[in-house]
């Protein structure tokens, strides 16, 4: 268990994990258990880099930390592999469920792209249903242990691909069996959503919600065309529309104040302008930006992330993990580096808590049941 945080700020004197937590951007075959996969990569016949849990854990990290995008990529062959059939992808899903609970999530979106797992012959229809039925297990089983959680799909077509339409299709039709919103993944440089409008045109024509991944691995205009061509809702990650923002830094000023941090003079662009007053969501994963490099025009560390600037300039910001395997991070890990880098305290937690909240793609009642727990949660922590 995670030792609670004093030292960095001491109004958190408690377990992080605590707390309710609501995550949507977490990716189904960025979260599997390393020693699911030596069960299953052994079961389907292939081979992993190692065989122990601990060492495979380690792999995938240090492939993900390797600052090589083809290693990085690597580790989602091993994942995908061995997420081709149906009792594979029931049990990665009711597990990915059990972990998000054990770490204090009540609501969370999974998102995944079915086009990937259909190498053992099975249907687009068969694996959303399959890895539904993993869910609702897992909901099941944290139920009868006395917790509560609630989960739904976004369905992901792969960007580099050309199944946009298809995918779109897929999931409306299930719409009301889990399928709560439609993303699209994968290569981001290059593959702008434009590529997918048509696709979008669909989905808005029959009222389904997107997030789009944007503002990445690419910048400004990757995530005007997720505005503009994707009609998304929010933006995965997001984090370089803080490449539209300017701040100048005024010396004199701060000298004649007597602080140590400079005055900065802050101008917004038209795009983060629209970004901000729309309160368009940003589905920040500050670990994995960091490691992926989304945030190297920023600075090298995690304190050089822009999380907290665009947070206090009052942008939508939410925090999640990205893929919690490959990041070796939750969500509680998350808000701890908060803790540490920007010196973040219960308000802050919650705010960015209930900004996930209102930003899911719930319906409107239980949305605001759900801001309600969240918020009881809080208050009963004094």
């Amino acid at each position: 268990m995670t030792e609670p945080i004093v030292d960095a700020a001491p109004a958190i004197d408690f377990d992080l994990k605590s707390l309710p937590k609501v995550s949507l951007h977490d990716h189904l075959d960025g979260g599997l258990r390393p020693a699911t996969i030596i069960e299953l990569a052994a079961a389907v016949g292939h081979t992993l880099p190692s065989t122990d849990p601990v060492a495979l854990g380690e792999w995938f990290r240090e492939s993900a930390d390797s600052g090589s995008l083809v290693r990085y990529l690597e580790t989602f062959d091993h994942t995908v592999a061995v997420m081709q059939t149906k009792e594979g992808l029931i049990r990665v899903a009711k597990e990915f469920v059990e972990d998000l609970a054990d770490d204090g999530v009540v609501y969370g979106e999974v998102r995944w792209a079915p086009e990937q797992h259909l190498q053992k012959g099975l249907s687009l229809d068969e694996v959303v249903e399959a890895v539904q039925e993993g869910l609702e297990a897992g909901v099941d089983a944290v139920t009868e242990s006395g917790r509560e959680i609630q989960v739904g799909q976004l369905i992901t077509a792969m960007r580099h691909a050309d199944r946009g339409q298809e995918i779109a299709e897929l999931a409306v039709r299930h719409r009301n069996k889990g399928a709560v919103g439609f993303d699209i993944a994968g290569a981001e440089d290059g593959f702008l959503p434009s590529r997918f409008k048509d696709a979008f045109t669909y989905l808005a024509q029959h009222n389904f919600p997107a997030t789009v991944h944007a503002g990445e691995a690419a910048g400004l205009e990757s995530i005007q065309s997720a505005l503009v061509d994707g009609r998304a809702l929010r933006l995965g990650h997001g984090v370089r529309i803080a490449e539209d923002i300017m701040v100048e830094f005024d010396d004199e000023d701060d000298d004649a104040a007597g602080d140590d941090d400079s005055i900065g003079l802050v101008t917004l662009g038209d795009l983060s302008s629209w970004v901000r007053d729309r309160g368009i969501a940003l589905e920040i994963c500050p670990s994995s930006n960091l490691q992926t490099g989304a945030i190297a025009g920023f600075g090298e560390g995690i304190e050089s992330h822009p999380l907290d600037m665009l947070y206090q300039l009052g942008f939508n910001v939410t925090i999640n993990t990205d893929n919690r395997l490959m990041s070796g991070v939750t969500l509680t890990d998350e808000f701890e580096l908060l803790v540490e880098t920007f010196d973040y305290d219960l308000d802050d937690l919650l705010e960015l808590t209930l900004n996930a909240a209102e930003a899911s793609f719930l319906p409107l009642e239980e949305k605001e049941a759900l801001v309600e727990y969240i918020n009881d949660a809080y208050d009963n922590l004094g």
